[in-house]
């Protein structure tokens, strides 16, 4: 059913169950208005005057009056989603952060609390620069270790010779270019 503001003319779409058969206090969300809103009757009403055969005969015709229509739409009701309400103590309350966060407001716990803040601060962070770190110290610990160990390494596998000195070589071109683009700035 639709039903309209008399005070704004905004249009509601209401479900046809929502008035009872006795009427309901109705309130614009729009402007505030409020009303007593009767259910609209399902029957569509036309009346129409036209001219009988007797009248016609008799030469007294009436003109026909307008046609007074009662329309109903039948527009899809959208549904409104249903909010919520929290039950149970405020967020901020002591019941509720005693129950959820293990928190107790007390002038006794605060040194706890303190403690407690101190062993999360205490415990060590692993990031991505540590890793990093970690990843250049082992690449330079090989590195060093194959140097000091390049004879031997070649003596047990004379095939390694070549690779051994391409790297080490690379090295070297590395440094250069390191050297020279540090030199320039």
């Amino acid at each position: 059913m639709i039903l309209e503001c008399k005070s704004c003319q905004k249009k509601f779409i209401v479900p046809d169950n929502a008035i009872p058969s006795t009427g309901r206090l109705v309130q614009c969300s729009s402007c505030g208005n409020k009303w007593t809103q009767y259910p609209v009757s399902k029957n569509i009403v036309t009346e129409k005057n036209y001219p009988t055969k007797k009248e016609v005969s008799k030469k007294t015709v009436k003109a026909p009056q307008k046609v007074k229509e009662q329309k109903i739409f039948n527009a899809p009701l959208t549904k409104k989603k249903k909010v919520n309400k929290r039950t149970g103590p405020s967020i901020y309350s002591k019941e509720y952060l005693e129950k959820k966060h293990g928190i107790k407001i007390d002038g006794k716990n605060k040194n706890l609390s303190k403690e407690k803040s101190v062993i999360k601060y205490s415990q060590s962070y692993f990031g991505f620069y540590s890793y990093l770190f970690i990843f250049f110290f082992l690449i330079f610990s090989v590195i060093g270790i194959l140097n000091l160990t390049k004879e031997i390494i070649i003596f047990h596998f004379p095939l390694t010779e070549i690779y051994i000195e391409y790297l080490f070589e690379n090295l070297n071109n590395f440094m250069i270019i390191f050297k020279d683009a540090f030199n320039l700035y």
